[in-house]
C-alpha cells in the first residue's frame, strides 16, 4: 500500500522543492502540482472551470503515479505537491465557491501525512503567482492551517530556510514511517 505524503501551503512556500528533495533523499517519486502546466500551456487567467480541470488532472496525475509505483514495487511512499484541499482554498478564495466534485473527492481520497509549509520563505516572484503581499500569504496560511486542524490525517508546519525545512520534513516523514 503507497504512503501520501502531501505538501500543502500558500504559493512560493517551496512546496515544490521540498517535494522534489524528500522524494530524492527517500528515493522514490513526487507528484508535481497541474496547475503550474495547465496554466503554462493554456496562459495565466483561469476561469472556476479551469479549477476543475485542474483539480481532476492533478489527480489523475497522482492515481497513474502511485499505481506506477504500486505495480513495480519500487517504493510504497508517494510525494504529492497540492491536493484537493489546495483547489477548494483556490476555488474559494478566488471565486467565493468550490465544485461539489472536489468537495466530494477530498471525502473519499485517503492520505497519510501533510506538510504544511509556512510562510517565512520569501517571495519568489514567478507570472503564475498571484499574492505576493505578506498579509495575503498570511491569510492563505491560517485558511490550510485551520483545514489541517479540523481533518484527522497527521499534520505538521514546516518552516525555516529550505534546509531546515528539509531537515524537518525528513524527520517528520521517518517518525511516520517508522510508527
Amino acid at each position: 500500500m503507497i504512503k501520501k505524503v502531501v505538501v500543502i501551503g500558500p504559493e512560493s512556500t517551496g512546496k515544490s522543492t521540498l517535494c522534489e528533495q524528500l522524494a530524492n533523499h527517500f528515493g522514490t517519486s513526487w507528484v508535481p502540482e497541474y496547475a503550474r502546466e495547465y496554466l503554462i500551456t493554456n496562459g495565466a487567467r483561469y476561469t472556476y472551470e479551469d479549477l476543475l480541470v485542474i483539480a481532476q488532472q492533478q489527480v489523475a496525475q497522482e492515481d497513474r503515479l502511485a499505481a506506477t509505483l504500486e505495480a513495480s514495487g519500487t517504493s510504497n511512499l508517494l510525494f504529492i505537491d497540492t491536493d484537493l484541499y489546495v483547489m477548494k482554498v483556490w476555488c474559494e478564495y478566488v471565486f467565493g465557491k468550490c465544485h461539489p466534485w472536489i468537495l466530494e473527492q477530498i471525502a473519499l481520497r485517503p492520505y497519510d501525512l501533510y506538510l504544511l509549509c509556512d510562510t517565512d520563505l520569501p517571495w519568489v516572484k514567478d507570472e503564475l503567482r498571484e499574492y505576493p503581499d505578506l498579509e495575503s500569504r498570511r491569510e492563505l496560511y491560517h485558511i490550510y492551517k485551520d483545514i489541517m486542524l479540523n481533518q484527522g490525517v497527521p499534520w505538521t508546519i514546516i518552516s525555516g530556510n529550505y534546509e531546515q525545512r528539509l531537515e524537518k520534513a525528513v524527520k517528520i516523514v521517518n517518525e511516520f514511517l517508522n510508527h
